[in-house]
């Protein structure tokens, strides 16, 4: 065997040098890219720095499950784009709605929902109602200050969408802040429409912000992750007590995708922006379809929140076609389009196309809202980076095919 030639160490046999490596790396190498620290063992110095975690003024690292540079550039990014102080980061946006509502809620406790949120958010608050024994209770999107007749001395939590999934309703959080505050109850918003940047949910006294930065930041179709945003200490030490306790973590290599993508998140979100703006204008002229559910637009329920409280939108929104078509229709008007692609998720670059049967989703009865007429099935529409001139001719042509 031969040992090394190093003159800082005695002599070592290959598989010890394989491990253990003498290196010498010149200093001063300088990047743009956040370097990516892959570990799960975290090595002290001494046992006394090891034992101080938790010590806010000792060593912050402990184990890679909970934080690395990587994460915690990722999450200071993050906080400060949407103006937030602490960030947690989760394996999805579905985890992140997740910890909000295992850390703040307990068998017998309270919840209020909007009607129209997510549809998995929905199905995790009734999983829980089901099995843990807390009761959840749906509102309609344009409540505003009438939630405070619905606030119970056992309410722990509100949620919010801005806007609401599919249907895009957009709430008037100022007055549920203001209903919460006063009965002491905790709020949550789904910001992921946003990504923060055209909704500040802290000025607005929101307490928790959650967001999947699975969409626009990462940018790329290719990364799952979620995060959870706060301001306030102690809601954040509660929520990051229970992140360790479920153990909750992402990989490095994924923070690194996602920080590479917000350098472009705001020039991509504003593309993203005009283009569906163009879609959707488009779309209004069309006689296939009866309303398009854009808060940009003056009539969808929520356009003067919007006005009040967003600085710009994104590329998501929904169309009504009329009645007259048959779910087999609009079912061959989705597959008929060729830049269109059938899927959940969006934020990236390529457009997307989902019919949704609205009335199975909203079992609080919100849908449709009165004096609607000729409402027939929803499709959502997620405007990529594709140009809008073979956007339009796409959807134009799938239209007059398949909705006769």
């Amino acid at each position: 065997m031969s040992a090394s030639d190093s003159s800082n160490h005695p002599p070592r046999f290959i598989q010890t040098t394989a491990v253990q490596p003498d290196l010498d790396i010149a200093p001063g190498f300088a990047s743009f890219s956040t370097p990516t620290y892959r570990g799960s063992t975290i090595v002290f110095r001494n046992l006394a720095e090891l034992r101080a975690y938790g010590d806010a003024s000792k060593t912050y690292w402990r184990y890679g499950l909970h934080a690395t540079p990587t994460s915690e550039a990722l999450c200071q990014q993050l906080a400060q784009i949407e103006g937030g102080r602490h960030t947690l980061l989760l394996p999805s946006g579905m985890g992140a709605i997740s910890l909000v509502y295992f850390a703040l809620l307990r068998s017998g406790d309270d919840v209020l929902v909007p009607d129209n949120v997510y549809g998995p958010n929905r199905d995790h608050g009734e999983w829980l109602a089901r099995e843990y024994g807390v009761t959840v209770r749906y509102y309609h999107p344009s409540i505003g200050a009438g939630i405070e007749a619905l606030i119970q001395p056992n309410t722990r939590l509100i949620w919010m969408e801005a806007p609401g999934s599919v249907t895009m309703e957009v709430p008037d959080c100022d007055a549920i802040v203001a209903a919460a505050r006063a009965r002491g109850v905790l709020t949550a918003i789904d910001n992921t429409w946003s990504a923060g940047v055209y909704f500040k949910p802290f000025d607005k006294g929101i307490d928790i912000s959650v967001q999947a930065l699975t969409k626009y930041q990462s940018g790329g179709s290719d990364v799952l992750m979620g995060a959870v945003i706060t301001r306030d200490d102690k809601v954040h030490d509660r929520l990051k007590r229970t992140r360790m306790i479920m153990g909750w973590g992402v990989s490095a290599d994924d923070c690194f995708l996602v920080l590479r993508g917000l350098a472009s998140m705001p020039v991509r979100l504003a593309a993203h922006d005009r283009a569906a703006r163009e879609v959707a204008e488009w779309l209004k002229q069309r006689p296939e379809v009866t309303r398009v559910l854009h808060p940009a637009l003056p009539d969808c329920p929520g356009h003067a929140e919007w006005t009040r409280d967003f600085t710009g939108g994104g590329g998501l929104f929904s169309i009504i076609l009329h009645d007259r078509y048959s779910r087999e229709q609009v079912d061959a008007f989705v597959e008929a389009l060729k830049l269109f692609a059938i899927g959940w998720s969006w934020g990236g670059a390529h457009s997307l196309a989902v019919p949704y049967h609205v009335d199975t989703m909203r079992p609080a009865g919100t849908w449709p809202p009165a004096g609607w007429e000729n409402a027939g099935e929803l499709v959502r529409l997620y405007i990529g980076l594709e140009d809008t001139r073979d956007l339009i001719g796409d959807l134009k042509q799938a239209m007059e095919t398949q909705l006769r």
